[in-house]
């Protein structure tokens, strides 16, 4: 066994997260030992399945579905779920209760708060900033944004937005940590800088939420968008979430005013008049099965301190890294994820030529992490039930397949 399996099993060892790996449902790969599980390492895009899932959907078709029917929007708590998955998800971001609402995806999600952001800031703050970096789906909303409430758009660099902030600025839409190359992005800080400028902040918190803290009241982040399908583990187009700070639900004026967000839903009014408080972010009705799946999946947190979840969550990247430089030959892949800590998410990102190639063979492996166009390998560390073994693994048989 090499030096590095030995310390990768000692960390193990040490870990006090390990046991939550049995939570998963994480199959073996038929390459491998007997009993030797795979390597997912592409829980930013996709988490794994909470063991128990399955048998609370179940329970959600065959019984709240299937023998109440009509009756679980109250006796199973239907019509009350985006409100209380949403106090689940709270201290996830650092929120206290009642300013989360689960709901619709993230891409609505984002429009929803953009251009409410845009009306409560006033007529004569007169442009968008948006991060140039941006998961395109961001930038797309936030053009539409801009034409419809008349507006400019102009895309800046997260480092480019204290200089480009002036009297003029509406609304800040940036991503917490970078989909591409995993870089973290300085949230207290970009948050003050708006804010010192009269704008709003708009944080998207797709690649940083159940990874590492948040902080959205601590730094008073205005609001705020999810989605809860990857490291939240809510399964695949699990619905989103919104945040608004609870100072501005009040002013809150969505842009999709819909029956579920009225003050009074079942008084068929023909008039508008949105309801209090957090519930003013839903729209039409929820998708039960979606979100119940993600209530149970989020049971997953019980007990888990993000703390540790952030601490491990650096020493995977950082070992990860490790294995990388020490297996494979020198320059064959080049790190695109940043050293420090304070500017790392929970993923890294390697460059090379044959990236799509070499994912290829990868997964092929039993490593699963992902390819993004044009040269990245993207692998993503959900310590929730990724271990040091898992990531001792992955670099060796990347080395393998790079040589």
């Amino acid at each position: 066994m090499s030096e590095l399996a030995l310390q990768a099993a000692k960390l193990d060892a040490e870990d006090e997260l390990a046991a939550l790996r049995t939570r998963f449902v994480l199959d073996a790969v038929p390459d491998h030992a007997p009993g030797t599980a795979g390597v997912y390492l592409d829980g930013n895009s996709l988490g794994a399945l909470p063991a128990h899932v399955p048998d609370r959907v179940a329970d959600v078709v065959r019984r709240q579905w299937g023998e109440l029917r009509i009756r679980s929007w109250d006796e199973s708590g239907w019509w009350t779920a985006p409100e209380r998955i949403g106090d689940r998800i709270a201290p996830l971001v650092g929120a206290a209760a009642g300013q989360i609402v689960v709901g619709d995806s993230t891409s609505i999600n984002v429009f929803k708060a953009l251009v409410a952001a845009v009306r409560m800031a006033g007529e004569d703050r007169t442009e968008i900033l948006v991060d140039a970096t941006t998961f395109p789906t961001d930038g797309y909303i936030a053009s539409s944004a801009a034409r419809l409430t008349g507006r400019t758009l102009r895309a800046v660099t997260p480092a480019q937005v204290p200089g480009a902030l002036s009297d003029r600025t509406a609304a800040v839409l940036l991503n917490h940590v970078d989909y591409r190359t995993g870089r973290l992005h300085d949230l207290p800080g970009l948050t003050a800088a708006i804010h010192a400028a009269g704008a709003l902040a708009v944080w998207d918190l797709c690649h940083s939420a159940g990874a590492l803290p948040v902080g959205l009241d601590e730094h008073g982040v205005d609001l705020a968008v999810g989605c809860t399908y990857k490291y939240l583990n809510g399964g695949p187009g699990s619905p989103a979430y919104l945040y608004v700070r609870e100072e501005l639900q009040p002013l809150f004026d969505s842009p999709l005013p819909g029956w579920n967000s009225h003050t009074d839903p079942f008084g068929m009014s023909p008039s508008y008049a949105p309801a209090p408080g957090a519930l003013r972010g839903r729209v039409g009705t929820p998708d039960i099965l979606s979100m119940l799946a993600l209530e149970a999946a989020l049971e997953v947190w019980d007990g888990v301190s993000v703390a540790a979840v952030r601490a491990k969550s650096l020493a995977l990247t950082d070992f990860f890294l490790r294995c990388v430089r020490e297996y494979t030959e020198p320059g064959r892949v080049e790190s695109v994820t940043p050293e420090r800590h304070e500017e790392r998410g929970s993923q890294v990102a390697l460059r090379c030529p044959d990236a799509g190639e070499v994912m290829r063979r990868l997964i092929t492996r039993g490593v699963v992490g992902d390819f993004r166009h044009p040269d990245v390998l993207r692998f993503g560390f959900t310590p929730l039930y990724v271990g040091f073994a898992d990531t001792e693994r992955a670099a060796r048989i990347l080395a393998e397949e790079l040589a």
